[in-house]
């Protein structure tokens, strides 16, 4: 399980056809409390939007959330954290 900031949204011109309908979100990894690296989420939720803290899965439990067969997809978004006692720059600012 991971947690991170959405931080903004991806635009595909062409998705594979299982995608349809699922947005596609940019989500700041925190590791050890720190900003990590940036990763493209599958928004399970279809409610998450920029500055919410999120709380994700990855591997095949993240293409098998969607129960659409094999869809690609190696992260989602499953839910929100709705309180963070850490104070957490956002894109690696100190």
């Amino acid at each position: 399980m991971y947690t991170g900031i959405v931080t903004g949204t991806l635009v595909a011109t062409v998705k594979d056809e299982n995608l349809a309908g699922v947005p596609l979100l940019l989500v700041q990894k925190i590791e050890d409390g720190k900003p990590g690296d940036i990763i493209v989420a599958a928004d399970h939720t279809g409610q998450a939007g920029c500055g919410d803290h999120v709380y994700m899965i990855g591997s095949k439990e993240a293409a098998r959330i969607y129960r659409r067969g094999n869809i690609p997809v190696d992260v989602a978004i499953v839910g929100f954290i709705d309180s963070y006692n850490e104070v957490i720059p956002v894109d690696g600012g100190e």
